[in-house]
């Protein structure tokens, strides 16, 4: 047994827990899970099945954990974890599963493959077999803070323009604000008119609100490229700033993932409970919205729908507040027909955007994304998250769709009450 092996052994049989177990145990083999994932759909090919991912831990499972596993690996009967597992697995693991839980959703047993997939990447890591690309952007955010290399310098350069661009101020490091405002490095970079966005509603709103000089970024790269130590490390750095600044909320920007490792991965990470709540950006609009602090002037009159990003709303049950504010915003809203919990992925989260070895099969698989947009008729999409906002528009265009991708806080932003 090579050491790579050996080492991806271990892993996944310290990956192997109660659930994982339970999961194996129940699967009856009905295969719902593959007509839930679009990687299958868009694609008829077998090997894109979701359980069928799982093939490496699940094989560890039974020369470890079932009675005739254990007895025929002993006698030598069956054919241990091989590199060729490993380098053949680690392509589906990567490139064919965003982590979107909607294979999840349909399971008649109640399994959930995104989190066996999920611990099926630590074994992965431990390896050494994850995509370079995603690599590198793991070892940027930990060595500059952010996977796109964008250093605090660029970023507070990026506040002075926003300061400039829309004259008002933008707050950093007021201590005992109430809310302290996290983004990601694709808004920062690709879509800074977010930050402008924020500081006119929370004028408007009267949030009191800041930024942290000593961490902006939101993104975690260990939840995507699959090490709980690196997103413990990086949710560490959002829970060290907030807590010196003492502020009362965290608010996840406009991405996935970050929602997840800071709302519901962080506290079991860090081993204890955040002195301060954590929000979506959404949900905190939403909230001024109910509280009557969010008042529109205007509606858009362009046809329009939503996409809800999968760890959102899925897998975070952010789904009535986005359409709560829409409805304030839109005079034209279409929804499209499978929405909400079981909305189909954009194909570009869980790091697969960021590979750049799977690019191809992700622009592949925008076809259900393209069925369900052109099916409406809109000239507009929203989503509330940037890294959903980058895909499709970069599908959209390659499709040749004249279709608008709008942030939903920027939409907000635009049409805002302004008292003066």
């Amino acid at each position: 047994m090579s050491e790579a092996v050996e080492r991806a052994t271990n892993a996944f049989v310290e990956q192997i827990d109660g659930p994982v177990v339970s999961f194996f145990e129940s699967c009856v083999h009905c295969g719902l899970c593959a007509d839930a994932c679009l990687f299958y759909t868009e694609t008829g090919d077998p090997q894109y099945t979701p359980i069928h991912k799982l093939e490496p831990m699940k094989k560890v499972w039974k020369q470890h954990y079932t009675f005739w596993g254990r007895l025929l690996h002993g006698l030598g009967l069956t054919r241990p974890l091989s590199e060729a597992d490993l380098e053949n697995w680690e392509t589906l693991l990567y490139d064919s599963c965003t982590l979107c839980g909607r294979c999840s959703m349909v399971c008649p047993v109640g399994n959930d493959i995104a989190y066996m997939v999920r611990k099926s990447k630590e074994a992965m890591v431990a390896a050494g077999y994850s995509p370079p690309t995603l690599k590198e952007a793991t070892l940027r955010s930990i060595r500059l803070g952010s996977p796109m290399g964008i250093s605090m310098d660029v970023f507070k350069k990026q506040l002075g323009h926003a300061e400039q661009s829309c004259g008002l101020p933008i707050p950093l490091d007021v201590k005992g604000a109430d809310y302290l405002v996290m983004l990601s490095s694709s808004e920062v970079l690709a879509y800074p008119e977010i930050i402008e966005a924020l500081a006119v509603i929370f004028k408007e709103a009267n949030v009191s609100w800041t930024f942290s000089s000593e961490n902006f970024e939101a993104t975690n790269s260990g939840l995507q490229i699959g090490s709980a130590d690196i997103e413990r490390q990086l949710v560490l750095r959002i829970v060290e700033a907030a807590e010196k600044l003492e502020v009362k909320n965290v608010i996840s920007p406009e991405c996935g993932h970050a929602y997840t490792a800071v709302r519901f991965d962080g506290p079991n990470l860090i081993g204890r409970p955040y002195k301060f709540k954590v929000l979506h950006i959404v949900e905190l609009l939403d909230q001024l919205r109910a509280e009557g602090r969010l008042k529109i002037s205007d509606k858009i009159d362009t046809a329009l729908t939503y996409h809800d990003p999968c760890q959102i709303a899925r897998r975070g049950g952010v789904i009535n507040e986005p359409r709560n504010l829409l409805g304030m915003v839109a005079s034209d809203f279409r929804e499209m027909e499978e929405h909400s919990d079981m909305n189909w992925c954009c194909g570009g989260g869980g790091g697969v955007s960021a590979n750049e070895r799977a690019h191809e099969l992700m622009h592949k698989v925008f076809s259900k994304k393209k069925s369900q947009i052109q099916s409406l008729g809109v000239d507009a999409l929203v989503t509330a998250c940037s890294n959903c906002r980058t895909v499709i528009e970069e599908d959209l265009e390659d499709n040749e769709m004249d279709i608008e991708v709008l942030s939903l806080t920027e939409l907000l932003a635009e049409h805002i009450e302004k008292q003066g």
